[in-house]
């Protein structure tokens, strides 16, 4: 179009050639994605050799929690909750075909049920052997000291490997290791204290004891119930372990884990200590009442060395042998006191010990000290024994076979 002044202009809808098309603006760049575009194959990798072993999901569940691994974390891999995760990774992995050996399962129904019988027994034998070395010192206690100390030094010795053999089998065998060594030293202490050491510690504090003339009174009633209740510590912890399992392959998330583990373990906790309490009741009903006290402190004494062992069994006996070393630590602290408060200007030291066996009697401290370590190892269960590491079995191959 031409217009007065002899220029041109374009035609509606018409784009001119001549007039320079206007800059265009550069897109911002986008920001490079960092990192694999599948977030789950880096985590794969990383746990190769444990998704390639497991049987299934929840071992790989399992394995995820135990290295830390949360729900918040599978969040981060684009998954609800670990459960998910440990499904896609379970699928995702190759593993080789499994044997042919399951197969042979429904023979081995027979050789199963022997087991189970013969961990049975080993379970009440270290009761059988209390009983039988209280009837062998009543045999001979009209005879000379020499011979009563080497009958009693032989009973011991037979009770502790009967007790070692009862908690080497069944529900209470460790899967996870050896633990710390000091762990049955704190046993032993304990142990020896429920026996001795009301007597002892009365010895102190009236000025003894007059050794060698003075004879040790063993507390005869708690340690026969104390030795029986290796059984129900044995079926309670096998209570807790399958009913555990049940629960972690029933549930879709850590959380959920918990909720529902939480009331069994404390479930499992009162059914010993009412198995407990009804052995303490029968043994004093036949070998004679002691203390008031004396039953309160062999049941938390009991309390103490069965949740002790519930954590040990599921993989946790740094914790358990922290929880019996505080319970030795405070008896010892006990009978110190009562010792250094014999030194000049140190009297003081010595009157919480007197003014609490003075209103509750010398049985009185073991029951302070163990029922303090057992709510302690009670409150670090409903933390730890709800995680799914926890209720996975360890893996079983030669060298777990050897395994205490």
């Amino acid at each position: 179009m031409t217009t007065p002044e002899g220029g041109t202009t374009a035609a509606p809808g018409e784009v001119r050639a001549d007039r320079p098309a206007p800059p265009r603006k550069d897109a911002p760049a986008r920001p490079l994605r960092r990192g694999p575009a599948d977030p789950v194959r880096t985590l794969m990798h990383h746990h190769q050799e444990l998704c390639a072993r497991a049987v299934d999901a929840l071992e790989i569940a399992a394995g995820l929690e135990a290295h830390g691994v949360t729900d918040r974390t599978a969040a981060r891999f684009r998954h609800r909750d670990v459960f998910s995760l440990a499904e896609e990774l379970y699928a995702r992995v190759p593993r080789a075909a499994p044997d042919a050996a399951p197969a042979a399962a429904p023979y081995a129904t027979a050789p199963a049920r022997r087991s189970r019988t013969v961990c049975g027994a080993l379970q009440l034998l270290p009761g059988a052997v209390c009983v039988a070395a209280v009837a062998a010192l009543a045999s001979v206690a009209t005879t000379t000291p020499a011979v009563r100390t080497a009958v009693g030094a032989s009973g011991l010795v037979l009770l502790a490997l009967a007790v070692r053999l009862g908690v080497r089998s069944g529900p209470l065998r460790l899967r996870h290791g050896t633990g710390p060594r000091t762990a049955g030293l704190w046993v032993c202490w304990t142990a020896g204290y429920a026996v001795y050491g009301d007597w002892l510690l009365g010895q102190l504090l009236a000025g003894g004891p007059d050794l060698p003339h003075a004879a040790p009174r063993a507390a005869v009633a708690p340690a026969v119930a104390l030795a029986f209740a290796l059984a129900p510590a044995a079926g309670c912890a096998h209570w807790f372990t399958v009913r555990g399992r049940r629960v972690l392959a029933a549930s879709r998330g850590l959380e959920e884990l918990a909720a529902r583990v939480r009331p069994l373990l404390l479930a499992a906790t009162l059914l010993f200590l009412a198995a407990l309490a009804a052995l303490l009741l029968g043994a004093e009903a036949v070998l004679g009442r002691g203390d008031v006290s004396t039953p309160v402190a062999a049941a938390a004494l009991g309390v103490l060395l069965f949740l002790a062992r519930l954590l040990a069994v599921h993989g946790f006996p740094e914790a358990a042998a922290s929880g019996l070393a505080s319970a030795a630590a405070l008896e010892a602290l006990a009978l110190a006191l009562v010792l250094i408060a014999r030194l000049p200007g140190l009297p003081p030291l010595g009157v919480p010990v007197e003014a609490l066996t003075t209103a509750a009697g010398p049985a009185a401290v073991p029951a302070v000290a163990c029922t303090a370590a057992a709510l302690g190892l009670l409150v670090y269960g409903l933390r730890a024994l709800t995680g799914a590491c926890a209720h996975w079995p360890a893996p079983s191959g030669p060298a777990e076979a050897h395994r205490p």
